[in-house]
């Protein structure tokens, strides 16, 4: 390798393999060297550059996951904003909309290192701009930067000979555990008992201070010192049972969790049923009074049969895509403009006043907002009266991991390919209906004459097939996702290999 190395962030990405998109760069570990972190950092701040958000001088706030390979990632990323001149904030080991929130409020760039919900031998970089959060056209300027690199500064490994050490800790977490304090108020979840699931979430310690500052008894549960991938939209079924053996010590109101860097909520009944979490984003929405809301397409049809809301929008899978059509319909002058993902991350797009207290928008996916606002709802009765009261509607999710992205898309070009007589063809005796509709929005989204919908998407972040169904009961919903991966993996890939 030469000493000095030029090519574009585009380049970089199909040399190393770490990839670029909606999330941020991802990958494996291995592949995000100092050099590959250093790099995508570098390209960053290039296009920051550019757009007038950074400048020799400039700040640039970061933090990071529990995550073992996190703080190595770190100090590559803050060693970038010092070789261009900036000054690294490092606002330590907190959640991901709580360093959104700090860097908006200063106006200032910021990058979060996490791989969220993704195992323990992968991880990544979320970029955020001043005031917002990294959309689809932004990925496009950063991708083209032309970056030069100093191999001489990196060993054989891509790992910097001489790395800095992190900045002292700035305070990221005491404004955003006032943001809700003060909003909801010391009494909200008075006389509630909350068991807070630690395990490694980056946010289980701020969670569980905000519940306690809400008036409720905060238990802490499982905390883990090994970095767990806990998934809100595929839950593990050790989650699952977890919650039922709590929830049968029958000392709990709710459960709450978060994902890895605590941008995306769990929260069980007193029965340890977890939310989905297109469900609880529905119930926030309706808390929080909005008039337009925004979700993908994945999301539960339960959004619409509520009739409680002005005008709803469905969007591409991805918060950038959510945000895009917030700010489109904040335009237009909806009053209360709020999106949220099928993960359960809420993302609130205007500012909301309420017996004179005030939060202010949050543009980004967002754990502590819906857990708290439905809580707050559901008093005095239960949360399963909150969702017993929705329109039966029930979705599920579920996913054939370690298979290629080539290869889920391979599948999907073939099922086009045939047109809606091939995909009537391999899913309506699954389904027991004939095909209604096929929405090609984001991946193949199937709705059928008796209500179902089987909805096969690539996973934009990782080598895995998912699956979205809806149906009117939760079993039927789980028979439909296990049903489509079954076919997906005993016999389609097949077919499309041999086709």
């Amino acid at each position: 390798m030469t000493q000095t190395e030029t090519l574009t962030v585009r380049e970089l990405m199909e040399q190393c393999g770490v990839a670029f998109g909606t999330s941020g760069a991802r990958g494996e570990v291995v592949a995000m060297t100092d050099r590959v972190c250093h790099s995508y950092t570098a390209g960053f701040l290039q296009y920051l550059g550019e757009v007038g958000e950074f400048a020799p001088g400039a700040r640039v706030a970061l933090a990071g996951d529990l995550r073992a390979s996190t703080p190595r990632i770190l100090a590559a990323c803050a060693q970038a904003v010092r070789d261009l001149g900036g000054e690294p904030v490092f606002c330590g080991y907190v959640p991901t909309p709580a360093l959104a929130f700090h860097a908006f409020a200063q106006g200032v760039p910021s990058l979060m290192v996490t791989g969220s919900h993704i195992p323990d031998d992968r991880n990544g970089i979320k970029f955020y701009r001043a005031h917002g959060e990294v959309l689809k056209d932004d990925e496009l300027g950063m991708s083209r930067q032309v970056l030069t690199i100093d191999n001489a500064r990196f060993n054989d490994a891509g790992m910097l000979i001489d790395p800095a050490p992190l900045p002292p800790v700035t305070d990221a977490e005491t404004a955003y555990v006032a943001r809700y304090v003060d909003f909801f108020g010391p009494d909200a979840l008075k006389g509630m008992t909350v068991g807070v699931y630690q395990h490694s979430a980056v946010g289980r310690d701020v969670l569980t201070r905000i519940v306690a500052a809400l008036g409720a008894k905060a238990v802490p549960l499982a905390r883990s010192d090994k970095f767990m991938p806990v998934d809100t939209e595929a839950i593990r079924p050790e989650d699952v049972a977890l919650a039922k053996d709590w929830a049968a010590q029958g000392r709990f109101d709710a459960i709450v969790s978060t994902d890895g860097d605590s941008d995306r909520p769990l929260l069980a009944d007193h029965t340890g049923e977890w939310l989905r979490g297109d469900v609880l984003g529905v119930l926030c929405a309706r808390a929080m009074g909005a008039d337009v809301v925004v979700t993908p397409v994945s999301s539960n049809s339960v959004l619409e049969l509520t009739g409680a809301f002005a005008r709803t929008a469905r969007t591409r899978i991805g918060s950038p895509y959510v945000i895009a059509a917030m700010n489109a319909e904040a335009a237009t002058g909806a009053a209360c403009v709020c999106g949220y993902e099928a993960n359960g991350g809420f993302l609130l797009g205007s500012d909301v006043a309420r017996g004179g207290a005030a939060l202010t928008a949050l543009p980004t996916r967002d754990a502590v907002l819906p857990i708290l606002a439905v809580l707050a709802a559901s008093r005095p009765g239960t949360l399963a009266d909150l969702v017993a009261a929705l329109p039966p509607r029930v979705t599920y999710s579920d996913r054939i991991k370690g298979l290629p992205t080539a290869q889920s898309q391979a599948l999907l070009a073939w099922l086009g390919a045939g047109g809606e007589a091939r995909v009537e063809e391999c899913f309506a005796p699954l389904a027991g209906g004939a095909l209604a509709s096929v929405d090609h929005t984001d991946g193949l989204r199937m709705s059928f004459a008796n209500g179902a919908v089987i909805h096969l998407r690539p996973s934009g972040n990782a080598p895995e097939l998912r699956c979205y169904s809806e149906a009117s009961k939760p079993d039927e919903a789980r028979r439909l996702a296990e049903g489509a991966l079954a076919l997906v993996r005993d016999e389609l890939a097949t077919r499309v290999s041999g086709g």
